[in-house]
Parts: structure tokens; C-alpha cells; sequence
């Protein structure tokens, strides 16, 4: 991963402001150009030279069909330059509380960075956005994964998009992006020889679909990969994108091992929660005792891997009565009733960033104490991670009990109502139900396709 050194810097659409790449394709190589709106000027484009692995062939003659492909594209652009006008509207209003009158759920509070703007944003891309689905490559390794355990969330998403209706769409020249449906849990499980140990089975199966769908549809092209997306659970997601340079630098990677440190970047990529669904089962996940009934401080389980967890076990391994921490459950102990009955559940990383317990303690309406480096939370963009979670250093863990009990009961109680809040925007539904998991990905891809402008 580290031999690409000229990594493409894009520029994050926040919620205080809608900026804008313009990509274009230029004889000498790529430009990039980008579009402040604090300033509303345009700063000096980054080109990349000619001999980039990033720089395609295009061809030097126009016929009649791409000129009319630019004109569906500028449509497109057309259509997202209002609704980047609108959401930056939403940004200068002071109320933070949508006036949009919405049935089902009016976002609203202190979970949310802007309510006021996700609002607009998610309402926008209900009524918009369109993703076209490539129908090559076959099951298993394609339009398939796994829908339990640990990496669910790769097969839950697969399944429920190529099922939809809403964002879906079957006119490639109508889509804002397009899914690559490789899954790698299926690669690595189907693929990998476990005595062997050859990872080029992820090299061969993804450049070759890339190199099938881009020779075969005009869109990988036009846009360098940018309007493309891919979507892993897995620990090896980020490895799949390495041997696709345009895949790595240019595409929205959606990982749950969202790790800065592997150069997983937020401006582009989109992070999404890692949920440990162990028998598939979506119903009867969520619920706790009210904070009165809860009588244990804090609570972990887990195995002893990575950086962090060593610590962790070091300063409270079976050493006090109020923060409870395990290697292994001890019999009797029912994991679920042990985090419904937590006031905080501490949520270190292990061998990868992300950790399911993240998800686990908000379904158990249990404030997440998360411990992590280099993690990009998943929906940063949209939610406000401060107002229901702690978040300490892997220095603070000796004070962890102190830190605990220095939260006030009136704060601890506002917390644990801003868990029980967001808990639906975790929550896996089939058919998925608005403001859930699903469509909070969604939406995550939604705000990366409005990072960048496609010059037809």
C-alpha cells in the first residue's frame, strides 16, 4: 500500500460547507480543481503527469453516443450543483431542527452535527440519488456474502441493494454512482488457501473485474473510478483496493476498518459499522434496563489481541468489583444481559480499528466507552460522536474507573438518551425502514458523490 506515495487530496463536503472537485480529462494527464464555497474561488488544479498509472487511455474521437453520454452527464452535475446549493441554504440557517415536516422521523438534537442540514441532505437523496449495479461476475464471489456473524454487514448490504427499489436503478446513464458487487469475505474464504497463503487471489479477482467493467461500459473511464464505490466489512477490505491504483486513490472505498493509518481517507472513503449478527437473526437485537436497574459500572468481554487490549487487561482484568473486564465470560454470565445491565460498555479495538461492541452497546442502549487509534467513526459526517459516547486515549486507561465516575448523573442520563436515539440509525432492517443502517450507508455515498463534479 505504501508504494503509492501521490495520494489524490479531495476535499470533504461538510456540513458547514459544500466544496466541490471538478474532474476533468486533460491530453497531459489528470486535473483536479477544486471549488471552495468559503471563498467561492477556484484554487490552482493538481495535474498529474501522463505516465500516472491512474491515467487511462481515452479515445481522441467523440462519435454521436458519448456526445449524448455528456449530455446526461452535464444533466446530472445540473441536478447536484442545486441540491449542493440547497444543503449549503441548510447550513446557514441557525435552526438546528429541520422545518421540514417529515412522517416518519424529524431528526433533531445534540447526536447530530447539523440536524437542520441532514435533513435536507437525506430527504435530497431520497427523492435523487441512483446507483446502477454492475450485473457482471457470478455468485458466490459476486452479488452474494455473508449475512452472520462478524462481517454481515459486507452480505446484509449486498443483499437489501440489489433487492431495492428506491436507489436502484437499471439505466446506467442515469445513476450518480455505480456498486462494484465483489464481496471479499466470500474471496478470501472461497479463494485463500489458508496453507498457501497466496492474498494474490484478491489482485486477480478485482483487477480483473475492474478491468471488465471498464472495458465494457464507458463510466469507469469518464470519471477515473470516482463515481465508483465498493463496500467491505472485511479486515482485508483496504487490501482489495491496493492492486487498482484508480480503486485505491479515486473510487469511495465504504470500510468498516475506516483506519487512517492504512490511509483510509474520509474525504472520499466512507466508514460503516461492523455488526455481529451471530445467527443472522435481525429481530429482538435491541432494548436495556432503565439507568436506575443498571448496577455494573462498566463491562467488557473479549479476546486479547491487538495494541490496545493488552492494556486494557493489564490495569482491569478481574481486578474490580465496579469495571468489569474479561478474557473469557465466566459460566453463568449471559454477554447480552451483562451489557444491558452496563451503565458504559468499553469498546477497545483488536486486531483491526473497527469492533462490533460499538454497535452491540448502543442496541443494549449502554453508552460505548471507545478506545481506538487512526478510527474514522462510522456517519462522522452527519453524527455528533461526543454527545453519546466517552472516548479515551489508550494513556487514560489506568483512570478509566476515575473518568467514569467523574460523569455526572444528569450527564450520564442525557447520554444514555442520545444512545437510545440513535440506536435507529444502527438498527438492520428487511425491508429496510428510513434513518436505518442501510440508508445511513447510503448516505455516506451519497455525500462522497457530492465531493466531486464530473467535466463531461
Amino acid at each position: 500500500m505504501r508504494r503509492y506515495t501521490n495520494v489524490i487530496a479531495f476535499v470533504v463536503a461538510s456540513f458547514a460547507v459544500v466544496s466541490v472537485v471538478i474532474i476533468t480529462k486533460c491530453s497531459n494527464g489528470l486535473s483536479w480543481s477544486y471549488f471552495s464555497s468559503y471563498t467561492g474561488t477556484w484554487t490552482t488544479s493538481l495535474g498529474l503527469p501522463s505516465s500516472s498509472p491512474t491515467n487511462p487511455t481515452f479515445p481522441s474521437y467523440i462519435d454521436k453516443r458519448a456526445k449524448k453520454r455528456d449530455e446526461k452527464v452535464e444533466r446530472l452535475e445540473a441536478g447536484l450543483d442545486k441540491v449542493r446549493a440547497l444543503i449549503r441554504e441548510a447550513a446557514r440557517t441557525d435552526n438546528r431542527t429541520s422545518a421540514v415536516e417529515d412522517a416518519d422521523y424529524v431528526p433533531q438534537g445534540d447526536i447530530y452535527r447539523n440536524a437542520n442540514v441532514f435533513h435536507r441532505s437525506y430527504l435530497l437523496m431520497e427523492r435523487l440519488f441512483k446507483i446502477f449495479i454492475y450485473k457482471e461476475g457470478e455468485p458466490p464471489l459476486f452479488h452474494n456474502g455473508p449475512c452472520k456473524n462478524i462481517y454481515s454487514m459486507e452480505g446484509v448490504f449486498l443483499s437489501l441493494m440489489e433487492t431495492d427499489t428506491k436507489f436502484q436503478t437499471w439505466d446506467p446513464d442515469e445513476a450518480h454512482v455505480f456498486y462494484l458487487p465483489f464481496s471479499v469475505v466470500m474471496i478470501i474464504a472461497l479463494l485463500f488457501d489458508p496453507i498457501i497463503r497466496d492474498k494474490a487471489v484478491l489482485e486477480r479477482t478485482v483487477v480483473d473485474y475492474v478491468n471488465l467493467i471498464s472495458h465494457r461500459y464507458p463510466y469507469w473511464n469518464r470519471s477515473l473510478g470516482a463515481d465508483h464505490f465498493m463496500l467491505s466489512c472485511h479486515d482485508w477490505g483496504p487490501r482489495a483496493t491496493w492492486y487498482v491504483p484508480q480503486l485505491y486513490f479515486t473510487s469511495i472505498r465504504v470500510l468498516c476498518n475506516a483506519n487512517t493509518s492504512e490511509y483510509f481517507n474520509p474525504k472520499k472513503d466512507a466508514s460503516f459499522p461492523e455488526i455481529n449478527l451471530v445467527t443472522g437473526e435481525i429481530t429482538g437485537l435491541t432494548g436495556g434496563l432503565p439507568p436506575s436497574n443498571r448496577t455494573i459500572l462498566a463491562f467488557f468481554a473479549g479476546g486479547m489481541h491487538g495494541r490496545i487490549r493488552p492494556a486494557l487487561f493489564q490495569h482491569w482484568k478481574e481486578k474490580d468489583k465496579d469495571v468489569l473486564v474479561y478474557e473469557r465470560l465466566p459460566e453463568g454470565l449471559s454477554y447480552d444481559d451483562m451489557m444491558k445491565k452496563s451503565k458504559y460498555c468499553i469498546c477497545p479495538s483488536g486486531h483491526e480499528v473497527a469492533s462490533p461492541r460499538i454497535a452491540e452497546a448502543i442496541y443494549a442502549e449502554c453508552v460505548p466507552v471507545i478506545i481506538s487509534q487512526h478510527y474514522v467513526l462510522p456517519f462522522s459526517d452527519v453524527l455528533n460522536w461526543d454527545s453519546f459516547t466517552i472516548q479515551i486515549s489508550v494513556s487514560e486507561i489506568p483512570n478509566l474507573k476515575n473518568i467514569l465516575l467523574g460523569v455526572p448523573e444528569d450527564e450520564y442520563i442525557r447520554m444514555q438518551d442520545r444512545v437510545k436515539q440513535v440506536q435507529r440509525h444502527f438498527v438492520v432492517n428487511d425491508p429496510p425502514k428510513r434513518y436505518d443502517v442501510f440508508h445511513m450507508i447510503i448516505h455516506s455515498i451519497w455525500l462522497r458523490r457530492l465531493n466531486f463534479h464530473i467535466n463531461s
